[in-house]
């Protein structure tokens, strides 16, 4: 049989034909397993989405403190259980609500509502642990954080921690040391008048020696009272009984009586002071004169404390244009600066001053600092580890 050369071109055109469909077969399959692979991973990551958001909401739903989410118009988007408890109502009636609309036929939740508000109707304020009485016995303490997850998603996270048992404790421990501080300043009184009556020679005569352990008695006497009136100072200011009768007055008159008071305790340590006071006489302030007293007579006791003996200790009084400025300057021990932050709390003092002066409650700053407070005023202070202190406080003028 004659092959023609013509017939071998329908043979290599079919062979072509059948490779090209293999290759084709070949892609589909690849892009086959290729989108199973990705819905794979779609299923794996939804499903460990999932698992994190049940993860996230069992901790919000275990949560001891209440949680508001807020979205950017101020719309309650979740509310947790404790949340809940806090406001007294469920998350059905919440969820949706403009929380500046919310209300309660229960608690007063004005002042929670007040304390979000800021400057705008319907803006929230950045708050961290305010604390709020919505209740007779009933405290919250507030925080806002705001979420930024997006360009244009904003959330809001109100955190609300019931310390309601917190305050009555608190009270508790107050109502406490008030009473124990009254029931021991009675005896301490008959104690002191009495070894004052034996000093004076009013039930005969004493010898030296006696005298000598007496006054050593009267003056520790002396200094149990003084804590005793501290605690009972620090009483009245958290029950809020710390009563001011302000009357206007020159705060230049209250530091020269202050420091007249002092001169014998400044001659025993040889401790020079210098004073600078304006020549012309600085604006009257409104204060308690008593209380006032109480803020002059400690900075200056502490300064005289913590200097050594020969020391100086500069006091001056200026204005600025609204206020009093009193500046107290020693050339002390000085504050360490790991324990600056801490000065002003109750029963602090600081690690250096305890070695070189062991008496000495840790309530006078606490004291002074409410006080200044209390009459609108501010304090602070500057200091160097064994170079000095300078404190400050400011008082409105009238």
């Amino acid at each position: 049989m004659e092959i023609k050369t013509g017939d071998a071109f329908p043979i290599e055109e079919a062979e072509e034909q059948e490779n090209l469909m293999k290759l084709k077969d070949e892609e589909f399959r690849k892009i086959r397993l290729a989108f199973l692979n990705i819905l794979e991973d779609t299923e794996e990551a939804r499903k460990s989405a999932e698992k994190e958001r049940n993860k996230t909401l069992a901790i919000i739903k275990n949560l001891t403190d209440g949680l508001l989410l807020l979205d950017d118009n101020n719309r309650i988007k979740l509310v947790s259980p404790a949340a809940e408890i806090s406001l007294e109502q469920s998350a059905e009636k919440l969820i949706g609500q403009n929380v500046f609309k919310i209300t309660s036929e229960s608690i007063d939740i004005a002042p929670l509502l007040q304390e979000l508000s800021g400057e705008g109707k319907n803006e929230v304020k950045r708050l961290f642990k305010k604390e709020i009485k919505l209740g007779e016995k009933f405290y919250l303490e507030a925080t806002t954080v705001f979420l930024e997850t997006g360009l244009h998603d904003k959330s809001i996270l109100l955190i609300l921690h019931d310390i309601s048992r917190d305050k009555l404790i608190e009270a508790m421990k107050t109502e406490f040391v008030s009473v124990a501080a009254h029931q021991l300043r009675t005896p301490l009184s008959a104690i002191k008048w009495t070894i004052r009556m034996i000093l004076d020679g009013d039930v005969g005569k004493i010898s030296a020696d006696q005298r000598d352990l007496l006054e050593k008695t009267y003056a520790s006497n002396e200094r149990m009272i003084t804590l005793i009136n501290d605690l009972l100072n620090v009483t009245r200011i958290e029950e809020g009984r710390f009563l001011y009768k302000p009357e206007p007055m020159q705060l230049e008159d209250l530091v020269d009586a202050e420091i007249k008071n002092h001169e014998d305790a400044l001659q025993m340590k040889k401790i020079r002071i210098k004073l600078d006071m304006p020549k012309e006489l600085l604006p009257e302030v409104s204060i308690d004169k008593e209380k006032m007293g109480i803020v002059v007579q400690n900075l200056i006791e502490n300064a005289i404390k913590y200097t050594q003996e020969g020391g100086l200790i500069g006091v001056s009084l200026g204005k600025d244009e609204n206020n009093v400025i009193f500046k107290i300057k020693d050339s002390g021990v000085g504050i360490p600066e790991d324990q600056k932050e801490r000065i002003f709390s109750k029963f602090f003092r600081g690690s250096n001053v305890i070695k070189m002066e062991t008496e000495g409650s840790g309530l006078g700053l606490y004291t002074t600092k409410n006080i200044v407070e209390a009459h609108r005023g501010k304090i602070w202070f500057e200091s160097k580890e064994g170079e000095g202190t300078e404190f400050y406080f400011t008082l409105p003028a009238v």
